[in-house]
């Protein structure tokens, strides 16, 4: 009786295992922190950017230029000087608008037989979250729902943080009961 495990020649056996092995140690390289002392920034970025291309419609390979850029850091989802918009659906707060590029500057940066497409306003969000554990302050990357729960907790509850692959990020934030 053939079947397809039988067929497959040594090396795949020893790649699939492989495999299974690496992913059950990055499961396993996760932890979680307790901690009272902590805090959620979310840096928001309207920036402006341009698409550069011979042929718009048919590009495989446009060129990207990003011109003027503005950014602001909500702390623990209180309004930060210098927000000039917010807060918004999600609770985040906004600065103002970068200037726009003009078209000589659209045009500064194209390449020869290139054509520009209209300036287009880019929104960014990237969230941080920095803790105490022990004597040492961290600070690591997270995401947004991660962000809203330590917002919501902040600042007097407890905190359990569920730590990513290899402690290299926040993936959960709980209240500690």
């Amino acid at each position: 009786m053939n079947s397809k495990f039988n067929n497959l020649q040594r090396g795949q056996v020893a790649s699939i295992f492989s495999g299974i092995l690496l992913i059950a140690i990055s499961l396993t390289s996760c932890s979680s922190v307790t901690t009272t002392q902590y805090e959620a920034t979310a840096r928001t970025t309207y920036t402006w950017q341009v698409k550069y291309s011979i042929n718009p419609t048919n590009d495989r390979s446009p060129r990207f230029e990003t011109f003027a850029s503005t950014s602001l850091v909500n702390r623990n989802g209180q309004k930060p000087a210098g927000a000039v918009r917010g807060p918004d659906d999600r609770g985040l707060w906004w600065p103002a608008l970068p200037p726009r590029p003009t078209i000589d500057q659209v045009e500064q940066r194209q390449r020869p037989q290139e054509l520009a497409t209209t300036p287009e306003l880019l929104k960014s969000e990237e969230y941080q979250l920095s803790y105490r554990e022990g004597d040492q302050q961290r600070t690591l990357p997270t995401n947004y729902q991660v962000y809203r729960q330590v917002v919501k907790a902040y600042p007097s509850q407890t905190l359990r943080l569920t730590l990513g692959v290899n402690n290299n990020s926040v993936e959960k934030a709980e209240p500690v009961k």
